[in-house]
């Protein structure tokens, strides 16, 4: 099918049955046209996107909380009186209102109050509210609470009306309010909207739903689906969707939707409903998607691509140059590589590889491939630190060789970006690296041949599109240092084929890794005194730029004046991504001159950076850190002939989770049992770095969260028609198809 008959089969008209959820958001009450601009902006035009626009979590306002109960930092409700109000000058002006109910007292504030909102707290005025307790000037605190009603004075409510709770505070006034038995949803924010207003076009766009009836695109449970899966698939799109935007507290699935929807019998599952509707929800979406690619390979493999030389003499140059063989695994990959791109096919491969297995020597002898059929390759890196690392490795094997290897990033100076640019267009730039300014529009290649993207998940879909268009059907490979377990990558990048670089170069040493307390520091100093004295180089990875009131953690400035007081006998250097890359470029280039001893650095250092001598790494605060992340900072050490060592600094007391992140780094070194182990344990640093996963955003699925369903949407997909495929892109994908072909 061409571009243009796959958009127009996805815009097709609904279904009479769900036409009630596809009017547009102007039909609800309070949508304007400013409020609708801001909706379409987030890609939410219709009833239906605003219903699959899901809950990011769940705040329990189903309960009072007495004030002597509070617990710092758990949101909560409180029914209280107001006791006094006072306006408090200062840096920021505030206004502070005392409250009490029968077992105490806090207050609440207010910054940069206005007259009406000073008029409202007046003493004896009865209040319901919700909000975060934390520790303030006057003792415990609530910061710009959300009231519920927003007055409550002499026994009347001034709210509309609704379920009636009783006072804590002890008058006996009956407060209206937000006493209702469900949870209450937070949404992800939308740029000039508040989530009350989010809630209530949320329930408007309910109410509608309840008129349709939503096409049930999955197979009910059949004979050869396992008991949970008939549980997931008996759930109903309709009830799904009312159980996550209005779950129960303590409900069972039967009552959440009023009987609107079949009910689900939860006797032989132990999830609660709100998981039950958000795997019915992620199953649907996650098949989407997975059809969606698949659609895609099939498309890419019924394209006419370049076809590229059988007989390389370029790379059998660099290979006979080299110093050392590859390894078993890199010259499987490129056999895979060579028999793609021989084909006349665009190849679309995913390079998997741990840190240090040597992905960027394939790459460089596929381009070198790609340059002796005449073509160009374009290298896209996600930061000029990484991009300056491939310039500096391509340089030393191509150049000998007659290649020509530019660099392309924001920072350069016009005059040089010019000069680049017309290299690039004359064709006379073969090998191109650099960072987003390679899809900028005054970019032109002359025969875009190979793509090849490092760290693809950490560019934006429109991004990688805008690259692949200045090729006529370039072939792409894809590299990631990020270990994907192979359930995931076949679900993620289900239209790519798959090579994985399996064994590390022979003579590379274990990184020895241990978990230090951060009481320890002074120990921690003296031992990089001693390894530095011993001709090492250290990193000491800091995970914020600046001080932070938010966040206790050590950060990179204070960090490196402390270290440059406390070892006055080296240099110590500092890197971050908040740098001019002018500054990056040359305090980097000084630690591998080794004019500086010490490094302290921010994660920008988690991918690129090639130092051999530099042997030992201290990652402060590493309990934040996720799995995936302390792997790749890791591998930062052990390039060279040294015993390498990393030291995982930390902050007690350790939560259980952090406590395995750190247990794992302590006992392996393999990056895919590491990606397994960040997945079973559900850990903070996602397997992908971000929220995104191929070329889509998710809208409720987690590909940690919901590996469970990936068998079952494999199933699914294989006895999938073009019906479904088209009925399931039209309810997810619909404003977001021309990005699926990346």
């Amino acid at each position: 099918m061409s571009d243009t008959g796959l958009k127009q089969g996805v815009a097709k008209a609904a279904p009479a049955s769900e036409q009630a959820i596809e009017q547009p958001v102007e039909c609800l009450k309070g949508v304007g046209p400013a409020l609708s601009e801001k909706l379409a902006q987030a890609g939410i035009m219709t009833v239906r996107d605003l219903l699959l626009h899901l809950p990011l979590r769940y705040e329990d306002r189903t309960r009072v909380v007495p004030i002597a109960g509070l617990e710092i930092g758990r949101g909560c409700r409180i029914c209280c009186t107001v006791v006094s109000a006072q306006s408090e000058q200062g840096r920021r002006p505030s206004l502070f209102v005392r409250v009490q109910d029968a077992t105490g007292t806090c207050g609440l504030r207010f910054y940069y109050p206005s007259a009406a909102l000073r008029n409202l707290y007046l003493p004896g005025v009865m209040l319901d509210l919700f909000g975060e307790p934390r520790p303030g000037r006057n003792g415990v605190e609530f910061y710009h609470p959300e009231v519920m009603p927003e007055v409550v004075s002499e026994g009347r409510s001034e709210a509309p009306e609704g379920d009636q709770v009783q006072n804590p505070g002890g008058s006996g006034v009956a407060l209206a309010g937000l006493s209702t038995p469900r949870l209450t949803a937070v949404y992800p924010a939308l740029a000039g909207l508040a989530q009350t207003q989010l809630r209530q076009l949320v329930v408007q766009s309910l109410g509608l739903l309840r008129q349709a009836t939503l096409i049930e695109h999955l197979p009910r449970p059949r004979g050869d689906i396992t008991l949970p899966e008939q549980t997931v698939l008996a759930c109903g799109l309709s009830q799904a969707l009312h159980i996550v935007h209005q779950p129960e507290r303590l409900g069972n699935a039967e009552e959440t939707t009023g009987g609107q929807a079949e009910q689900v019998s939860l006797a032989h599952t132990s999830r609660s409903p709100i998981e039950l509707a958000q795997d019915r929800l992620a199953l649907e979406e996650l098949l989407a998607h997975h059809l969606s690619l698949l659609r895609l390979r099939r498309q890419m493999k019924s394209r006419h691509g370049f076809v590229v030389d059988a007989e390389p003499k370029l790379s059998r140059r660099l290979l006979d140059a080299l110093p050392f063989r590859l390894t078993g695994a890199q010259q499987r990959v490129m056999q895979e590589i060579r028999a793609d791109l021989a084909t006349g096919q665009p190849m679309q491969r995913l390079l998997q590889g741990d840190v240090g297995s040597g992905k960027t020597l394939v790459a460089a002898l596929a381009a070198l491939d790609c340059i002796d059929s005449g073509l160009q390759v374009a290298l896209m890196a996600p930061t000029e630190v990484l991009a300056e690392q491939h310039i500096e490795s391509f340089r030393s094997w191509c150049q000998p060789l007659g290649v020509s290897v530019q660099l392309l990033t924001g920072s350069m100076k016009g005059s040089e970006k010019k000069a680049v640019k017309a290299l690039i267009a004359s064709g006379s730039a073969q090998i191109i690296i650099g960072t987003h300014a390679l899809f900028q529009k005054d970019v032109l290649f002359r025969q875009l041949g190979l793509i090849i993207i490092d760290e693809q998940h950490r560019f934006g879909v429109g991004q990688r599109l805008a690259l692949k268009d200045k090729g006529r059907q370039p072939h792409q490979l894809v590299m990631t240092a990020t270990p994907i377990p192979r359930t995931l990558a076949m679900s993620i990048y289900a239209d790519l084929d798959t090579s994985v670089i399996d064994e590390l170069p022979p003579g590379r040493q274990v990184i020895q890794t241990s978990v230090v307390p951060s009481k320890r520091r002074d120990d921690l100093i003296e031992r990089i005194a001693y390894a530095l004295a011993e001709g090492a180089q250290v990193y000491w990875v800091c995970t914020l730029v600046a001080e932070s009131e938010a966040v206790e953690s050590q950060a990179a400035e204070s960090t490196a004046t402390m270290l440059a007081a406390a070892l006055p006998g080296f240099n110590v250097g500092l890197v971050h991504g908040q740098m001019k890359s002018e500054n990056k470029r040359m305090v980097m280039q000084q630690f591998k001159a080794r004019e500086i001893q010490l490094l302290v650095a921010t994660t920008v250092i988690e991918v690129g950076v090639n130092v051999p001598n530099a042997s030992l790494m201290v990652i402060e605060n590493s309990e934040r850190l996720g799995l995936a992340q302390l792997h790749q900072l890791r591998g930062r050490v052990g390039r060279g002939a040294k015993q390498s060592y990393c030291l995982l600094v930390y902050d007690a007391p350790l939560s259980q989770l952090a406590k395995q992140r750190l247990q794992t780094m302590r006992e392996s070194h393999d990056g895919f049992y590491i990606a397994e182990k960040d997945l079973e344990i559900r850990g903070p640093g996602e397997v992908l770095g971000v929220r995104q996963a191929g070329s889509l955003n998710f809208r409720i699925a987690d590909l940690q969260r919901d590996q469970h369903l990936l068998p079952l949407v494999k199933k699914l997909a294989a006895a999938a028609t073009p019906a479904l495929e088209s009925e399931l892109s039209t309810r997810w994908l619909q404003h977001r198809m021309q990005f699926v072909e990346v």
